[in-house]
C-alpha cells in the first residue's frame, strides 16, 4: 500500500487536539460523547494536515503546508497525552460492542503516535523510495483547480516549500547526529531521484502543470498573470530550494548515513524495532517467533515450486528455471503500454469475477495507471493510491514500466489482484462506505488487515480462475514466498546480524523476482523496518480463520458472506478481525438452526 497514505494516516492522528474538556460525567450519554471526541479529533487533525483539510473542501485550509518542526510535534504529544486522558475517562465496558472496537483504535493510535515521537521518527522523513521532496512534487495532484482564487492558493503553497524543506533538512541533521538516519547501503542512486524535479525550464516541470489548461472562463489577463507569475516562483523559488537540498544530501546527509543496516543499530534500537513491529502487525510477537514461521513458510512454498516445475515439463534445476524466467523475451513486454494494457485486461477479468465472491461492492472506480516517472526508478513493481469517495480523481493502481526487462508479466495476474481487485482497491473503498463508522475508521490502514486481505487476494485468484499456466502460477508462488521471506530477511536483518548481501542472496535463490526487484524490496525493508512482516501474518490469520469457518459450517459455508464479513468493518486489527469472525460463525449457526 502507498507509503504516503500510511504516513499521513500517521502524521493525522500525531496532530493532537486542543479542545476543551471533554470529561464525561456519570450517566452521559458514552455513545453520544464519543463519536462527538472522534469528530472534534478529526476536525483539529484536518486543521494540523492542511493539504488533506483542503482536499475535504475546507477553504480556510487552502495555500498551507503542515508544520514538522520538533516544536509543533511536542506540542502534538502533550495534545497526545491529554487525549488519550479525556478518552479513558468513560467506561468502555458501557460502550456498544462496535463502540469498543472503535475505542480501542482511537486509543492504540493515539499511544502509538506519542511514542512515534518520542523515537523521533520525523527526524527521518525519507526512505528508499520516497521523500517529502516527493511529497512537495505532488501538489498539484492534490489541489484544484477550478477557480482563480484555487490557482491563487496553489502558488501561495509553492511559496511554502522553502520552509517546508528546511524544518526537514534540520530534522534530517539532529537525527544524523545521533545515529538515526536512512543507511547509507540503500541511499545509492537516491539523488537522481532529486534531480529528476530540477528543469532549466519551468514550464516543464509537474509544479507547471495546472497553468498549461485553464477553465474555459477564466480571461486572457488573467492566464497570462497566472502563467507569468507561476514560472517566477517555480524558477526564483522551488527550483532553487531543490538545488539546496540536492547539495545537503550530496554533500552532508549520504556522506554521513548510518553505515549499518539493522534497526537494532538505532538509539533504543530494540525498541523502536518491537514498537514497529507491533504497529504493522498489531500482534504480540517476537522478531524470533516470526523468523521462525517465515523459515517454514519457505520451506512448503519451496516445495510448491519445485512440483510446478516438474508439471511444466522443464528440464533443468530450481536456479535454471529461475534463470529462464529472468532472462526468456517471451515474458515480458516490448513497450510501457503494453504492460499497462496487460494490467488492465487481467483487472478487467477480475471485475467480471466479483459477484462469484462478494455480496457487497464498492461504487468507486479505480484506473490502471504508469507510476510517476521521477520516482519509477527506486519504486516497487506496483502499488494502489486511493482518493477520497467525494475526490474528482479515482482510485489508481500504479504499474511501474521502468526497466520492463525487469517487469516480468507472469507476476502481473497476482500483482493486480493485490493492487486493484479484489485487493487494496476493493478493501479500501468498501471501507469509505461504512458510513456507520466514526470517519476516522472509514479512513484507517492497517497494514496487517490490509495487506494481509492483499495476499489472500492473490490466492483467491485460483479459485476465481487464473493462474492457468504453469509460469503465472509459479509467479504466484515467487510473489508469497516474497512475502514468506520477508518474515525471515527483516527480522533477519534488523534483529539477527545479517548483511544485505545475504538478504538479497535468499530472494534471488527462492523467487523468479528480478536482481532489481530484489534489491529494490531489500532496500525497501532496510529503510522501513517490520512493514513487510505484516504481508504475510496477515494473511496467515485470514487463511486460518476461512479454514474454521469452513470447518464449522461445513456445506452451508457462504464464500460471499465471509468475504462480506472480513471487510464489514473497515481496516481493524487481527485480534478484533479473529472476534468479528467467532461472531459471523455463531450467527450463521443460529440462522441455519432457524430455518431447520
Amino acid at each position: 500500500m502507498n507509503f504516503i497514505k500510511t504516513l499521513f494516516i500517521s502524521s493525522v492522528i500525531s496532530s493532537g487536539l486542543l479542545i476543551g474538556s471533554l470529561s464525561a460525567q456519570a450517566g452521559e450519554d458514552y455513545t453520544q460523547w464519543l463519536h462527538e471526541f472522534f469528530d472534534k479529533v478529526e476536525e483539529y487533525n484536518l486543521k494540523q494536515n492542511p493539504m488533506w483539510a483542503a482536499s475535504r473542501g475546507d477553504e480556510s485550509a487552502k495555500g498551507k503546508l503542515r508544520d514538522v518542526s520538533p516544536e509543533a510535534y511536542q506540542a502534538r504529544k502533550a495534545e497526545l497525552q491529554k487525549l488519550i486522558k479525556e478518552l479513558k475517562s468513560i467506561q468502555r465496558e458501557d460502550l456498544s460492542a462496535e463502540d469498543q472496537i472503535s475505542y480501542d483504535m482511537m486509543k492504540s493510535q493515539l499511544e502509538q503516535q506519542v511514542a512515534e515521537i518520542d523515537f523521533k521518527t520525523y527526524e527521518m522523513p525519507l526512505n528508499s523510495e520516497w521523500g517529502f521532496h516527493v511529497e512537495a512534487a505532488g501538489l498539484a495532484q492534490r489541489v484544484s483547480f477550478r477557480t482563480v482564487e484555487d490557482y491563487e492558493n496553489y502558488l501561495t503553497l509553492l511559496t511554502q516549500i522553502p520552509g517546508f524543506f528546511q524544518q526537514n533538512i534540520s530534522n534530517m541533521k539532529s537525527g544524523m547526529a545521533r545515529g538515526f538516519s536512512v543507511p547509507k547501503a540503500v541511499l545509492e542512486g537516491y539523488s537522481d531521484g532529486i534531480k529528476a524535479y530540477i528543469k532549466d525550464n519551468a514550464s516543464e516541470t509537474a509544479w507547471f502543470a495546472p497553468f498549461n489548461n485553464f477553465p474555459k472562463h477564466f480571461t486572457e489577463e488573467q492566464k497570462n498573470d497566472l502563467v507569468k507569475r507561476a514560472k517566477t516562483i517555480i524558477g526564483q523559488v522551488v527550483i532553487p530550494e531543490y538545488q539546496n537540498y540536492l547539495r545537503f544530501f550530496e554533500e552532508e546527509y549520504y556522506p554521513n548515513s548510518k553505515e549499518t543496516i539493522a534497526a537494532y543499530d538505532f538509539p533504543d534500537g530494540k525498541a523502536y524495532y518491537q514498537n514497529q513491529l507491533k504497529l504493522y502487525t498489531t500482534l504480540d510477537m517476537s522478531p524470533d517467533e516470526i523468523h521462525e514461521i517465515g523459515l517454514s513458510e519457505v520451506k512448503r512454498i519451496r516445495a510448491e515450486m519445485e512440483q510446478v516445475i516438474k508439471d511444466s515439463g522443464f528440464e533443468g534445476s530450481f536456479a535454471e528455471f529461475l534463470e529462464f524466467l529472468r532472462t526468456d523475451p517471451q515474458f515480458y513486454a516490448k513497450t510501457p503500454e503494453e504492460l499497462i494494457k496487460e494490467a488492465s485486461y487481467i483487472a478487467k477479468r477480475m471485475d467480471h469475477k466479483l459477484p462469484q465472491f462478494f455480496g457487497k461492492l464498492p461504487r468507486q472506480p479505480y484506473g490502471v495507471v504508469p507510476v510517476p516517472e521521477a520516482i519509477a526508478p527506486k519504486y516497487t513493481t506496483g502499488r494502489y493510491s486511493g482518493a477520497p469517495l467525494d475526490s474528482t480523481r479515482a482510485g489508481e493502481y500504479w504499474v511501474n514500466t521502468y526497466a520492463l526487462d525487469k517487469r516480468p508479466l507472469y507476476n502481473l495476474e497476482a500483482l493486480t489482484l493485490h493492487e486493484a481487485v479484489p485487493g487494496h482497491h476493493l478493501q479500501t473503498a468498501l471501507a469509505k462506505e461504512l458510513e456507520h463508522l466514526p470517519n476516522f475508521r472509514q479512513n484507517t490502514y492497517i497494514s496487517a488487515f490490509g495487506e494481509g486481505w492483499g495476499l489472500y487476494s492473490e490466492k483467491l485468484g485460483l479459485e476465481a480462475g487464473f493462474y492457468q499456466d504453469p509460469y503465472s502460477n509459479f509467479g504466484r508462488l515467487t510473489y508469497e514466498m516474497w512475502r514468506a521471506i520477508r518474515l525471515v530477511v527483516d527480522t533477519g536483518m534488523h534483529t539477527k546480524g545479517w548483511t544485505r548481501e545475504q538478504a538479497i542472496k535468499m530472494m534471488e535463490e527462492n523467487t523468479a523476482l528480478s536482481t532489481h526487484n530484489v534489491r529494490t524490496e531489500i532496500d525497501r525493508y532496510i529503510s522501513w523496518p517490520a512493514q513487510a512482516l505484516s504481508y504475510k501474518l496477515g494473511e496467515l490469520k485470514i487463511l486460518e480463520l476461512r479454514a474454521k469457518a469452513e470447518k464449522e459450517l461445513g456445506p452451508d459455508f457462504d464464500i460471499r458472506k465471509f468475504h462480506d464479513a472480513i471487510l464489514a468493518n473497515g481496516s481493524i486489527p487481527l485480534s478484533v478481525l479473529e472476534d468479528q469472525i467467532e461472531q459471523f460463525i455463531s450467527q450463521e449457526k443460529q440462522r441455519l438452526a432457524d430455518e431447520s
